[in-house]
């Protein structure tokens, strides 16, 4: 898939998107059924913010509001231009709603300043502070005065930026506003979502994102579907292109986005990142939420799980819930979600959650139309393909257990033993950095993050631990947190950590042609299923971020040093007869920047400044490392 597209594929409105899942999608007649109006609604502050309406024709009885909030346009644009799809699945268009879709502030036809994530207020303290709640606020009080047959309720959802607008729209919410669903929702973009993540800037998705994502003037329509000029990488292979054009400073030279300047450039938990960390504002939340998210989204799976717990922390007295599914960004609306690349999922989770989660949440809410029964976690447990529910998330009745990594490249829940080898070693080159999929890519392909690693368990500069072949089954669930004690030749270095699925020898293939024809890359190799290596976590950590996130500190050449942190969370079954593994490397390219493994700001770093360094994995009785997972007890047989 080409860079743009992909992103293009993300970035437009998404219930225009919902049209790739089946070809009948479009067979309800909206232009029968609703009329468009267009409005410029007032802020407090006096920008006017354009605004789409469709309202149904059938005034037999009054309707509530389902609203998105987007930058990335609300086309088409002029009343004789309708949507195909309005609502997040066509039961929302069948059921009547007054649907809504706003320009966000400074963006295409609506006025006001556009700021990249902007911060948020807490309590404005005067007309002139205004941010995404107070637009959410004035816009929902003009709708309920001007928009005739309403019912008094408001509904807004989004997906990625999206999902943000929705989340911050309901902070300090207005009454109107019963139900929202951030779903993908961008909240720290430091802390695990687009832009960093352990510390190391998610250089390919970040790129190919700002190469269509500017600054643009107020009041310029957004072109037509497919008509963006796309960058022009000279060669189908990311890999080679990064690194014929490294470092940081040429990229952004070629790029020449400012938005993409701020984010290369605030490469520590700064005064940038922090007032944009949107978790620690989740406050005055009073309607009923529901977070969404999938477990193969390559940008925004941290956010809708940390978005629920601050929900759940600032406020109470609504229901708040945690959807999960086995998802690329954004797949839950457009895709059945039966399989991703070769990983079969043995149902269409998409349309499952379209028919019997969104949809009866929003009735529920904002009609009053049954009790959709929701768990306070929903969510797809990989490995054995079943939906689970639960009161919780992590579940309560987790069991804390550490994976130990041990000499010949062993690994069991049991500690090392005394008199173990003491490390193993490998060095990693700047100039030769470890690939993250094994074929030529331009973008980031959605399956990478359930690939196969066969190809990286070959590599001289990765490092490999696998168990003996389970027993039992093994189910995961919550945070997977490396604690490592590592050493490095350099001052810095990045610690990438990955836990895989090994499949048995003989597990025989399930692609069917279909599924072959529906891959997210094309360019993906076929292989074998015996012996896959399922990627299911993997993380990037750079080292000097390992005591603070805000002030880094160089590592001691040769010094044995502690290296904890948490990985996002899963819920997987490892199944009797597979094998768990544990693959460590300190390059993840081009899906995250290269480190030059000088204790350095990295931005400014010239080509001359990379360096090869050797990297230590302690594991020995007195110097332990492992993974700690939140193992689930086995039902009763």
């Amino acid at each position: 898939m080409k860079a743009l597209a992909a992103a293009i594929l993300f970035l437009l409105p998404l219930c225009a998107l919902a049209q790739e899942r089946k070809p009948e999608a479009a067979s309800f007649d909206l232009k029968a059924h609703y009329t468009h109006y267009e409005y410029y609604i007032p802020m407090r502050d006096g920008a006017r913010l354009f605004t789409s309406v469709y309202e149904p024709k059938d005034t037999s009885h009054p309707y509530p509001f389902l609203m998105t909030r987007t930058p990335y346009t609300v086309s088409p644009y002029g009343e004789d231009h309708d949507r195909r799809q309005l609502g997040p699945s066509e039961a929302f268009d069948r059921a009547g709603y007054i649907f809504v879709f706003q320009d966000v502030r400074g963006r295409y036809l609506s006025g006001g300043n556009f700021i990249d994530m902007p911060p948020q207020f807490d309590q404005p303290s005067s007309n002139h502070e205004v941010d995404e709640s107070t637009d959410m606020y004035d816009t929902v009080d003009w709708l309920l005065k001007n928009i005739p047959n309403n019912n008094g309720r408001v509904g807004i959802w989004g997906i990625s930026y999206p999902g943000f607008y929705t989340s911050a729209s309901i902070i300090n919410s207005h009454p109107a506003i019963k139900a929202a669903s951030p779903e993908a929702p961008m909240t720290n973009l430091f802390m695990g979502d687009d832009s960093y993540h352990g510390g190391a800037f998610m250089l390919d998705a970040n790129f190919s994102f700002y190469a269509f994502f500017r600054p643009r003037p107020n009041n310029t329509p957004a072109p037509p579907s497919g008509n963006f000029t796309p960058f022009n990488y000279g060669t189908t292979d990311a890999y080679d292109f990064y690194l014929q054009n490294y470092p940081l400073s040429n990229l952004e030279n070629l790029i020449k986005n400012p938005l993409f300047d701020d984010n290369v450039n605030h490469d520590t938990y700064d005064s940038f990142w922090q007032p944009r960390d949107l978790s620690q504002h989740m406050k005055n939340v009073k309607c009923a939420t529901l977070e969404v998210g999938g477990w193969f989204d390559a940008e925004d799976l941290s956010g809708p799980v940390r978005t629920f717990h601050a929900i759940d922390k600032f406020n109470s007295g609504n229901f708040n819930g945690l959807v999960i599914g086995p998802w690329v960004h954004g797949g839950w609306a457009r895709y059945e979600g039966n399989h991703l690349g070769r990983v079969q999922f043995d149902s269409n989770t998409g349309d499952f959650y379209r028919e019997h989660i969104i949809f009866p949440f929003f009735e529920q809410y904002l009609k009053g139309n049954g009790d959709a029964k929701l768990p306070k976690a929903y969510v797809f447990e990989t490995g054995s393909n079943v939906w689970r529910q639960y009161a919780s998330w992590p579940p309560k009745n987790v069991e804390s257990k550490t994976l130990y990594l041990h000499a010949h490249g062993k690994l069991s829940f049991d500690p090392p033993a005394a008199g173990e080898q003491a490390y193993d070693e490998y060095t990693s080159d700047p100039k030769h950095p470890v690939p993250f999929v094994a074929y030529a890519a331009e973008d980031v392909p959605q399956e990478y993050m359930l690939s196969d690693q066969r190809f990286a368990a070959k590599r001289p500069d990765v490092v490999t631990y696998m168990t003996d072949p389970l027993e039992e089954d093994v189910t995961i669930a919550g945070p997977v947190s490396p604690h490592l004690r590592i050493s490095s030749s350099g001052t810095d270095s990045d610690f990438d950590v990955k836990l895989i699925d090994v499949y048995p020898a003989d597990y025989p293939d399930q692609e069917t042609p279909e599924a072959r024809g529906q891959r997210t890359d094309v360019n993906m190799p076929v292989e074998k299923m015996g012996g896959y290596q399922m990627l299911v976590r993997g993380e990037p950590m750079r080292a000097k971020f390992r005591n603070s996130w805000a002030k880094p500190e160089p590592l001691v050449p040769g010094q044995v040093t502690p290296l904890n942190f948490d990985m996002q969370d899963i819920n997987h079954t490892f199944r009797r007869g597979h094998r768990i593994m544990i693959q460590i490397q300190s390059s993840w390219f081009p899906l995250t920047d290269l480190n030059p493994q000088t204790f350095m700001t990295i931005p400014n770093a010239k080509l001359s400044d990379f360096h090869a360094a050797t990297e230590r994995i302690y594991h020995s009785a007195q110097a332990q490392s492992g993974i700690v997972v939140g193992v689930l007890p086995r039902p009763p047989q």
